[in-house]
Protein backbone atom coordinates (compact mmCIF):
# COMPACT_ATOMS: atom_id res chain seq x y z
CA UNK A 1 0.00 0.00 0.00
CA UNK A 2 1.60 3.00 -1.39
CA UNK A 3 0.86 5.94 1.16
CA UNK A 4 2.83 8.20 -0.59
CA UNK A 5 1.24 8.39 -4.48
CA UNK A 6 2.19 10.00 -6.44
CA UNK A 7 -1.39 11.58 -6.95
CA UNK A 8 -1.27 13.55 -3.88
CA UNK A 9 0.89 16.31 -2.35
CA UNK A 10 3.76 16.14 -0.18
CA UNK A 11 3.23 16.25 3.87
CA UNK A 12 4.91 19.54 4.33
CA UNK A 13 7.21 18.60 7.36
CA UNK A 14 4.73 20.76 9.87
CA UNK A 15 3.72 19.96 13.40
CA UNK A 16 -0.48 20.97 12.59
CA UNK A 17 -2.63 21.13 9.41
CA UNK A 18 -6.49 22.36 9.19
CA UNK A 19 -9.04 20.33 8.15
CA UNK A 20 -8.66 22.17 4.49
CA UNK A 21 -5.27 21.54 4.60
CA UNK A 22 -5.68 18.08 5.59
CA UNK A 23 -8.21 17.58 2.97
CA UNK A 24 -5.96 18.59 0.23
CA UNK A 25 -3.37 16.69 1.62
CA UNK A 26 -4.56 13.49 1.40
CA UNK A 27 -7.58 13.78 -1.09
CA UNK A 28 -10.63 13.23 0.85
CA UNK A 29 -13.33 16.10 1.30
CA UNK A 30 -13.27 17.29 4.68
CA UNK A 31 -17.00 16.23 5.46
CA UNK A 32 -15.41 12.23 4.93
CA UNK A 33 -12.40 13.21 7.33
CA UNK A 34 -15.34 14.43 10.06
CA UNK A 35 -17.35 11.43 9.17
CA UNK A 36 -13.89 8.68 9.38
CA UNK A 37 -13.02 10.44 12.53
CA UNK A 38 -16.18 8.95 14.26
CA UNK A 39 -15.10 5.41 12.87
CA UNK A 40 -11.80 5.28 13.94
CA UNK A 41 -10.32 5.89 16.86
CA UNK A 42 -7.22 5.94 15.64
CA UNK A 43 -7.97 9.38 14.49
CA UNK A 44 -8.04 12.07 16.36
CA UNK A 45 -6.78 15.30 15.40
CA UNK A 46 -6.30 18.24 18.36
CA UNK A 47 -9.84 20.52 18.84
CA UNK A 48 -9.37 24.01 19.85
CA UNK A 49 -11.22 26.96 19.86
CA UNK A 50 -14.53 27.08 18.45
CA UNK A 51 -13.83 23.29 17.65
CA UNK A 52 -11.48 23.69 14.91
CA UNK A 53 -9.54 20.58 14.17
CA UNK A 54 -5.46 20.32 13.81
CA UNK A 55 -4.23 17.37 12.68
CA UNK A 56 -0.86 16.09 13.17
CA UNK A 57 1.74 14.64 10.91
CA UNK A 58 0.27 11.03 11.97
CA UNK A 59 -3.01 11.80 11.18
CA UNK A 60 -2.28 12.24 7.83
CA UNK A 61 -0.37 9.09 7.56
CA UNK A 62 -3.51 7.46 8.81
CA UNK A 63 -5.71 9.21 6.86
CA UNK A 64 -3.98 8.06 3.19
CA UNK A 65 -3.98 4.56 4.56
CA UNK A 66 -7.58 4.72 5.53
CA UNK A 67 -7.82 6.41 1.73
CA UNK A 68 -5.41 3.95 0.26
CA UNK A 69 -7.22 0.83 1.94
CA UNK A 70 -10.89 1.99 0.94
CA UNK A 71 -10.52 3.66 -2.47
CA UNK A 72 -7.77 1.47 -3.96
CA UNK A 73 -7.98 -1.52 -2.75
CA UNK A 74 -11.56 -1.68 -1.80
CA UNK A 75 -12.10 -2.44 1.64
CA UNK A 76 -15.49 -1.59 3.18
CA UNK A 77 -14.88 1.03 6.18
CA UNK A 78 -15.81 -1.73 8.53
CA UNK A 79 -13.48 -4.01 6.76
CA UNK A 80 -10.51 -0.86 6.81
CA UNK A 81 -10.88 -0.91 10.35
CA UNK A 82 -10.14 -4.41 11.25
CA UNK A 83 -7.24 -4.88 8.76
CA UNK A 84 -5.98 -1.35 10.64
CA UNK A 85 -6.12 -2.88 14.02
CA UNK A 86 -4.72 -6.45 13.05
CA UNK A 87 -1.71 -4.26 11.01
CA UNK A 88 -1.23 -2.26 14.59
CA UNK A 89 -1.49 -5.46 16.68
CA UNK A 90 1.12 -6.99 14.36
CA UNK A 91 3.22 -3.83 14.57
CA UNK A 92 3.16 -3.89 18.74
CA UNK A 93 3.77 -7.75 18.97
CA UNK A 94 6.85 -7.33 16.68
CA UNK A 95 7.67 -4.32 19.05
CA UNK A 96 7.36 -6.35 22.36
CA UNK A 97 9.26 -9.52 20.95
CA UNK A 98 11.80 -6.89 19.99
CA UNK A 99 12.14 -5.45 23.34
CA UNK A 100 12.19 -9.23 24.53
CA UNK A 101 15.09 -9.97 22.52
CA UNK A 102 16.64 -6.76 23.75
CA UNK A 103 16.26 -7.99 27.15
CA UNK A 104 16.93 -11.78 26.24
CA UNK A 105 20.59 -9.96 24.72
CA UNK A 106 21.55 -8.00 27.87
CA UNK A 107 21.05 -10.60 30.16
CA UNK A 108 23.32 -12.98 27.93
CA UNK A 109 25.48 -9.99 27.75
CA UNK A 110 25.64 -9.89 31.78
CA UNK A 111 26.01 -13.77 32.60
CA UNK A 112 29.27 -13.89 29.84
CA UNK A 113 30.49 -10.89 32.61
CA UNK A 114 29.56 -13.09 35.61
CA UNK A 115 31.18 -15.84 33.43
CA UNK A 116 34.69 -14.14 32.89
CA UNK A 117 34.82 -13.01 36.64
CA UNK A 118 34.59 -16.91 37.70
CA UNK A 119 36.96 -17.42 35.41
CA UNK A 120 39.57 -15.43 36.81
Amino acid sequence: MDLFEDDLPQIPDRVYFTIGEASRLCGVKPHVLRYWEQEFEQLSPDKRRGNRRYYRYQDLIMIRRIRALVHQQGFTLSGAKSRIRDEDEARQDAQHDDSKGMALREVIRELEQVRRLLSD
